[in-house]
């Protein structure tokens, strides 16, 4: 059974969190005396919930204030704990389905909790407030409910306000605190309301506040691990992000099967009939299946297929991309040697509707496009069909690296990536992929990489799925158990 929680550690717990939000005052000394107020409170609570039990150092708890099934590296976190034993508590919100391996592991328990809003009326500042508010009450009756956890490991962004909760939650009941730092918070906040905007100055000092007080850090790449410890005092451990083995280059055969499926709602995955189809013949734009003999194959002439997968938020400009795809169908008409392109672009998120209109605009002969949700056992699929991969991932704080080019990785498809600062700690250019900076010069490449397409497949593509092959790089596993493994071991 979990620990009843006493009087003094519930009203403990009402005095951080409004302490916390107190901080919105712009004075200095407001900010001070919360600091004061939150650590002074604690202090006294520490005595009152801080008791454990012998299966307390099997448990733990991945806390990640986002969507379960959009969150790849937390899955892979939960799914590495339970391989070592451990009965994890995986907190987040449920919209998307998440990894079958996720659902079907018994020492993984999805604790579901849904994204709460703020006031509706009145100021925007002030519903934001009201949000983060109700967030952190509900997170501290979800973390303060649940068995005793040995840590809580917990993505950041967002941190705000899940850092200083699952903090003050492991400060009060003896859990170690493990932040997995994938960017910073206030920087991608930035990108939408402005360096100097009130909120993203808070959350710049709410990160820089509570974020060294983690037991332990972890990082995407060596530029933020750098960082953090140049600018913010916190020694992190680089974990590289690395693929699931579900992603993997697919056989002609399950190509085709995918094709099959996703045809029935995207027409650019069907085949173009002619009056004289034969009936034992089975036809998708990219693969044909002959009943008689039971074979599959790919059509000798068949459009290029070309996938990217992202967010819809402010770090990447698909507009990039669409006039890259103007320009590839200006060279067509021109009569460049290239193929036909289909462009399928994946995943969910609030700006998709605004540059699905943008494509709609667009008059396009020789490019198609088509924008799905998959389920997460066809994603990898579908990379693994695909020809080449193109990134508009800009880090907004130029630190961290994109998943999904290391999904990419993981299926061999070389890569067109738009250029940021650490990128190449993950794209090496001319090496497994090219680094553009703008639209020309990524239609400059889709010519140089697609002229005379499926030829094109042996030359400078086959070269990057060559070397991509030959260096895979650790298994998630390996990484995992090497970097990760030797912290949560450490005594107490």
């Amino acid at each position: 059974m979990a620990p009843r929680c006493s009087s003094a550690a519930v009203c403990s717990a009402f005095v951080l969190v409004f302490a916390v939000f107190l901080s919105f005052a712009p004075l200095p000394a407001a900010l001070t005396w919360t600091a004061g107020c939150a650590v002074a409170v604690c202090g006294v609570s520490v005595l009152c919930l801080r008791r454990g039990d012998s299966s307390t150092p099997r448990r733990a708890c991945v806390l990640v204030l986002g969507d379960i099934g959009r969150s790849p590296r937390m899955q892979y976190h939960a799914l590495s704990l339970s391989k070592h034993g451990f009965n994890v508590t995986f907190v987040g919100f449920l919209d998307s389905k998440p990894h079958p391996d996720v659902l079907r592991e018994e020492k993984i328990r999805i604790r579901a909790i849904s994204e709460v809003r703020g006031i509706r009326v009145g100021p925007r500042l002030l519903a934001y407030v009201t949000k983060v508010m109700a967030q952190s009450f509900q997170l501290l009756f979800v973390l303060l409910s649940m068995d005793l956890q040995a840590f809580i490991l917990m993505q950041n962004p967002p941190g705000l306000p899940g850092i200083a909760v699952a903090w003050f939650v492991g400060l009060i009941r003896g859990s170690r605190f493990i932040i997995d730092w994938h960017n910073y918070g206030y920087s991608i906040m930035a990108l939408t309301h402005g360096e100097r905007h009130p909120i993203v100055r808070l959350a710049k000092w709410y990160e820089h506040m509570f974020g060294p007080l983690a037991s332990h850090n972890l990082c995407v790449t060596n530029a933020m691990k750098e960082d953090l410890l140049k600018n913010w005092g916190i020694r992190a451990v680089t974990l590289y992000d690395r693929p699931a083995s579900v992603f993997r280059e697919t056989p002609v055969r399950q190509k085709h099967q995918l094709f099959m499926k996703l045809s029935e709602t995207y027409t650019v995955f069907r085949h173009s009939r002619s009056g004289d189809e034969s009936k034992d013949v089975e036809q998708t734009a990219f693969t044909v299946h002959n009943l008689n003999k039971e074979t599959v194959d790919l059509k000798e002439k068949r459009p290029a297929l070309l996938i990217s997968s992202t967010s819809w938020t402010e770090d990447e400009d698909f507009s990039i991309l669409l006039k890259a795809l103007e320009e590839y169908e200006a060279l067509v008409e021109g009569g460049a040697s290239l193929p036909p392109l289909v462009c399928v672009i994946t995943g969910k998120g609030p700006q998709k509707q605004f540059y699905v209109s943008l494509m709609e605009s667009l008059c396009l002969q020789h490019v198609q496009m088509c924008t799905p949700w998959l389920e997460a056992e066809d994603y990898p699929v579908l990379l693994g069909c695909a020809d080449l991969g193109v990134c508009l991932h800009l880090s907004s704080s130029g630190l961290d690296l994109p998943m999904k080019v290391v999904d990419m990785f993981g299926c061999s498809l070389p890569v067109c990536a738009i250029h940021f600062n650490c990128l190449h700690e993950l794209v090496k250019h001319d090496e497994n992929g090219l680094i553009f900076k703008d639209s020309h010069e990524l239609a400059q490449q889709l010519q140089t990489l697609l002229s005379d397409f499926p030829s094109a497949l042996e030359g400078k593509l086959a070269s990057f799925r060559t070397n991509l092959r030959l260096n895979r790089g650790q298994s998630w596993d390996l990484n995992w158990d090497q970097n990760v493994l030797p912290l949560i071991q450490k005594p107490h």
